[in-house]
């Protein structure tokens, strides 16, 4: 008996052993290093300085295991200083390493580092990450791809090979510069003078033949592309010619897999497709190009990659897409409404069914005065009125340690003057009030929100991204929200999952999620312009009333303001 016994500690021990090498295996420890640094980038025959990270444009992907810890140590050698974002990670208690400047953390400055670390939880798929200070984010950007845990396959066809697609602009100046311009004048800066696909314009641009991005593929496969809207400002169609797309993710979410031409990505979001290279072998464009529905200049250029099948020389000419009309509302609407969680049992849809906090939130532009700008005014953006003024101590810092004076606790949970929000033209600014406000939500609450948009000044869509959530989107339409009739319309089964979301130009978008991540979490538009104008504010979850319900404490090299 005893040597039974013995081998039976023996076979529990290597048993323990196994079990804890498969487990270390599933969630390891990955480490970045991120030097934040300057360097000549030359695009459209034009030179000039940028900041980058590792001297790369666009910056180094983080590739991250569902389950692994991160660590990216960000020092800072740039005359800016900076702050990383991590674009839907959620961060669970851990807003100390969400990024926004001045929202949760005082920015890095010039010659200083700081650890960003946290846990991937429960997410798998394209996510991204960029600097969240200034118009900053223009060349600093990277992709997030966060695998499934080891052993867990997609829930679509495992593709041959994978691509990291991410679109962006580029400004021939200075975008520091341009931005501060504008500002002095009081109108908008400069449109980009180019869009990029993985920091390339293409070679419909002068001086871009050698700028220019190419994927290789084998007929007859299929192939994953994980594509990333790191534009500034502009919603972008994005097509591959002769080839159909398969939706199977966006934000991070796997999605009811549907087939399109095109899709629409607006900043800030992220689209998982797979592409079946089944044409006659050849050499064919991809391409991105903006939509823009409302009466407002964009950048109307459209910006190619090229998709090649083995062994097709060079020379071979390449086909353009048909892209959607610029202003093609329909297909808008329409493709964002194919958009459906996969709803399965291993990815299922947690709706919340009843709601604890209505919030309904109206999107307007509009003019203050100012004497020294160039028309006298200047634009200002605002959420219920209520254009939101940064901080000069992070807020996430104020409300843990308890500092007063830094923000009000008091934002509106809806308009404080009622009005017929996209009928004809208005020009008024309703008393827009400057101010630091956040809104205070219980922990664990449900909350419904109701994104409207205004014909204040203009009609126009507005991608809206909520910091260290996701949330479904339940309903969207055109026109006035209706409280008594549009809440019926509700798909309330399979709707998407998302962290940033279009609001349709002069339309609204009912959004729920459930507030079970306490701390103080960014909202705003994702277009830099408006974002910068003042069309943002933030939601103060409060700590919930058990050991692991609150805001975790901060890591001790934490930047000060």
């Amino acid at each position: 008996m005893a040597s039974l016994g013995s081998f039976m500690s023996v076979l529990n021990f290597l048993l323990f052993l196994f079990v804890g090498l498969i487990s270390s295996s599933e969630a390891a420890i990955k480490k970045y290093q991120f030097d934040i640094q300057v360097k000549n980038v030359s695009r459209l025959c034009h030179a000039k300085p940028i900041v980058t990270v590792n001297g790369r444009f666009p910056g180094p992907t983080i590739y991250a295991r569902e389950g692994d810890q991160v660590f990216v140590n960000v020092t800072n050698h740039a005359q800016y200083n900076m702050s990383i974002h991590w674009h839907g990670l959620k961060q669970y208690r851990n807003g100390w390493a969400d990024g926004p400047a001045y929202i949760t953390q005082c920015p890095i400055q010039t010659g200083n580092s700081y650890t960003y670390e946290f846990n991937v939880t429960g997410q798998r798929g394209t996510l991204w990450w960029h600097a969240h200070i200034f118009w900053l984010r223009a060349t600093v950007y990277g992709a997030i791809v966060i695998m499934p845990k080891l052993g867990t396959p997609f829930p679509f066809p495992q593709p041959a090979r994978e691509f990291e697609i991410v679109l962006g602009e580029w400004w021939n100046n200075d975008v520091e510069e341009i931005e501060k311009q504008g500002n002095k004048l009081g109108l908008p800066p400069n449109m980009s003078d180019a869009h990029t696909i993985n920091g390339k314009p293409g070679p419909l641009f002068p001086c871009s033949e050698k700028h220019t991005f190419a994927m290789e593929v084998e007929q007859g496969k299929t192939y994953l592309m994980r594509i990333v809207n790191a534009a500034l400002n502009d919603e972008l169609f994005f097509a591959i010619a002769g080839h159909n797309m398969t939706v199977v993710e966006v934000d991070a979410v796997y999605t009811k897999p549907f087939t399109t031409q095109a899709i629409l990505i607006a900043p800030g979001q992220t689209t998982n497709v797979l592409v079946h290279a089944n044409q006659v072998a050849g050499r064919y464009f991809v391409a991105t190009k903006a939509f823009m529905d409302a009466p407002i200049q964009v950048d109307n250029k459209t910006a190619t990659a090229i998709l090649q099948y083995k062994d097709i020389p060079n020379t071979v000419q390449p086909i353009l897409p048909q892209l959607p009309a610029s202003n093609d509302t329909g297909f808008a609407l329409s493709y964002n409404k194919k958009l459906r969680s996969l709803n399965s049992a291993k990815y299922p849809a947690n709706v919340p069914l009843k709601v604890d906090r209505n919030l309904f939130y109206t999107i307007g532009l509009g003019k203050n005065s100012c004497p020294t700008c160039l028309n006298g005014t200047r634009f200002l953006a605002s959420i219920n009125n209520v254009s939101f003024v940064m901080p000069q101590i992070a807020l996430l810092q104020a409300h843990y340690f308890n500092i007063k004076g830094v923000f009000r606790a008091d934002f509106p949970d809806r308009p404080p003057t009622p009005f017929n929000y996209t009928g004809a033209p208005l020009t008024a600014n309703l008393a827009s009030l400057t101010d630091t406000r956040v809104n205070k939500i219980a922990f664990n609450s449900t909350v419904e929100l109701v994104l409207q948009d205004t014909n204040l000044l203009t009609v126009e869509s507005h991608p809206f991204h909520l910091h260290g959530y996701n949330f479904f989107v339940v309903g969207t339409g055109i026109g006035n929200f209706d409280p008594a009739k549009d809440p019926a319309k509700y798909n309330l089964v399979d709707p998407i999952e998302r962290n940033t979301i279009g609001v349709p130009t002069g339309g609204w978008t009912a959004i729920r999620f459930q507030a079970d991540n306490p701390g103080v979490w960014f909202m705003h538009c994702h277009l830099e312009l408006h974002t910068g104008w003042g069309l943002k504010t933030a939601f103060l979850v409060e700590n919930g009333p058990n050991q692991g319900q609150s805001v975790l404490p901060p890591p001790k090299d934490l930047p000060s303001c």
